[in-house]
């Protein structure tokens, strides 16, 4: 009797048990149901775009260091003077014939004055030998004086005159000495280097100074190999000193060498209007090759990740894919796609760093947009009487 009232507990808990169980599932179910039906709630509100096509500059970029165009090296062809004046100093802007430094011209001069005395007294020796001469020539009818006479008085003229032309030769080159002891600068320039000192004993070619020529700078770009080619003079480059603002340039020449070990040529650049840029600087620069038509996206559409570039599409669904892309120029704050989506595919604007592949988006329309609609429906729609 005991066993039997035990079975019949035992059977009754276990209906109890797998009553509770059904219940349990059926309640499960009914929740998945409708959380199924329920759709999901949006990570985000973003604003979307799609790729336009634009016209953007073609365009290759390069590093180097600003030069004078032309140095000109200012040395003394005095030998052995004493430098007595320096008239300029480093950064100074001189012009063509300006004396720049002055030697010591006692000794020079006292050189002169005796060669002027030289030519004075070789013009009065030709006076009176081109008077005998004279004299000889008219009394050679006569027979007064034999033939041999005659040449001599005639070969004494000649002989004068060739010392005279001598002493006027030496007199101009005492002249140019004593010019010499003025050093004037060669062109117009900046003075760039100075190492003259007043009192110094200099030899002859001893530099002086170093101008910038005409203060005209330009960029010397090292230029990979296989861009050379797209880059012809008179290109419009855009150079950027370190520190400093955009200068606009023009290509002067393109080397004709390519350096064998980077594998880089030189392009000169001319720098008409160098601003605050100095000889020496390194500068960054952008060659204007062209123009071509491309499809672009806002560079916040954009997202980095790991090296690669990624956007988020949105689907029909308002459900975000993250898709990689390959982008190429950038300019202002545009970028160039140039593959991974269509022009007709929706990209997340903004916000994108917030997102995660196969989130629900809410698409919103920006404030701009919305002005620029309402502001074209207004102008569609005809003023009422």
């Amino acid at each position: 009797m005991k066993l039997s009232i035990r079975r019949s507990l035992i059977a009754a808990a276990a209906a109890a048990v797998v009553a509770a169980t059904v219940a349990a599932l059926a309640l499960h179910a009914r929740a998945a149901d409708k959380a199924a039906a329920t759709p999901a709630k949006p990570a985000l509100s973003v604003v979307v775009v799609q790729p336009q096509r634009a016209t953007l500059v073609l365009a290759t970029r390069a590093n180097g260091n600003i030069a004078a165009w032309q140095e000109a090296s200012i040395g003394t062809e005095a030998n052995g003077l004493r430098l007595a004046d320096v008239m300029v100093n480093v950064g100074d802007v001189v012009k063509r014939g300006q004396t720049l430094a002055t030697f010591s011209a006692d000794t020079m001069q006292a050189d002169l004055l005796q060669m002027r005395a030289a030519v004075a007294e070789a013009e009065a020796t030709l006076g009176d030998a081109s008077a005998n001469a004279q004299r000889a020539k008219s009394l050679e009818q006569t027979g007064a004086l034999s033939e041999a006479t005659i040449n001599q008085y005639l070969t004494a003229e000649r002989t004068a005159r060739a010392r005279l032309d001598a002493q006027r030769a030496g007199l101009q080159a005492r002249q140019l000495k004593v010019s010499q002891t003025a050093v004037l600068a060669p062109d117009n320039g900046v003075i760039s280097s100075r190492s003259a000192t007043v009192g110094a004993v200099l030899p002859a070619g001893q530099e002086l100074f170093r101008m910038i020529r005409q203060g005209r700078l330009e960029w010397r770009a090292e230029v990979p190999s296989s861009d050379m080619g797209q880059i012809k003079p008179g290109a419009r480059v855009m150079v950027t000193p370190a520190g400093g603002e955009p200068i606009a340039g023009t290509v002067r020449m393109v080397a004709p060498t390519v350096d064998p070990q980077t594998r880089n040529g030189l392009v000169y650049v001319d720098l008409p209007a160098p601003g605050n840029a100095r000889a020496g600087m390194f500068a960054r620069g952008e060659f204007a090759l062209g123009s071509s038509s491309a499809l672009t996206l806002p560079q916040s559409a954009v997202q980095q990740r790991e090296g690669f570039s990624y956007v988020f599409k949105v689907g029909p669904d308002n459900k975000v894919a993250q898709t990689k892309i390959d982008v190429g120029r950038r300019v202002g704050d545009r970028i160039e796609v140039i593959s991974g989506i269509a022009a007709d595919s929706r990209v997340v604007a903004t916000g994108g760093a917030f997102l995660a592949e196969g989130d629900t988006v809410r698409v919103v329309e920006t404030p701009a947009a919305m002005s620029a609609g309402a502001a074209s429906a207004a102008r569609a729609t005809p003023p009422k009487p």
